[in-house]
């Protein structure tokens, strides 16, 4: 019962569609139609800004790391990574948002976060170096999932942490099959600099 209850509380929290409500009450805009109409972090940068893609980066892996430690609050008994999880369906699939959401990567390494904070620093380290060499905030995300699963297992993980985490770089790996193709064809955003 008690994974039930953590599990919906989970998907609700990672429901919240923190670009939606930045873009909206910030800007008077409705993300989804401007873009590539994602509720996401990168879509947010492109549309809105360095600050805004912020504040829904930060509130996207907020989302992750208070699922994960929503169980702490009462000293229950469950595994809090299954529980993370259940955020992680939310952002993509939100209760809020027509279940059309963002594609993950923020709100899974909030789980992380919330599990490892070692793991995620190396996350966040080998995101920023990729997206700082390549210029794709796609691949970025892609290759951060390879790097995280070959971390976990040196890192020697929890083997359900190791199993979720690559879990999880499959899905994100699913959600940027439209990416894939586009730098294949050269056609895929890159960011400039300041």
């Amino acid at each position: 019962m008690e994974y039930v209850v953590f599990a919906c509380l989970a998907y609700i929290l990672g429901s919240i569609p923190s670009a939606l409500i930045v873009g909206k009450a910030g800007y008077k805009i409705d993300i989804r139609e401007h873009g590539s109409g994602n509720l996401g972090a990168t879509n947010t940068f492109r549309v809105l800004g360095l600050k805004a893609g912020i504040i829904v980066t930060l509130s996207d892996i907020l989302k992750g790391t208070l699922a994960t430690l929503l169980p702490l609050l009462v000293d229950a008994d469950v595994y809090r990574l299954v529980i993370g999880l259940f955020a992680v369906i939310g952002h993509t699939y939100p209760l809020f948002a027509k279940f059309k959401g963002g594609k993950a990567v923020a709100t899974s390494g909030g789980i992380i976060l919330g599990v490892s904070p070692l793991l995620f620093i190396i996350m966040i380290v080998t995101f920023l170096l990729t997206l700082y060499l390549s210029k794709y905030v796609s691949l970025s995300s892609m290759i951060t999932g390879i790097v995280a699963v070959i971390a976990a297992i040196l890192l020697k993980e929890d083997i359900f942490l190791i199993i979720a985490v690559a879990a999880l770089t499959i899905f994100v790996f699913y959600r940027h099959k439209e990416n894939i193709k586009r730098i294949k064809n050269k056609t895929e955003p890159k960011i400039t600099w300041m």
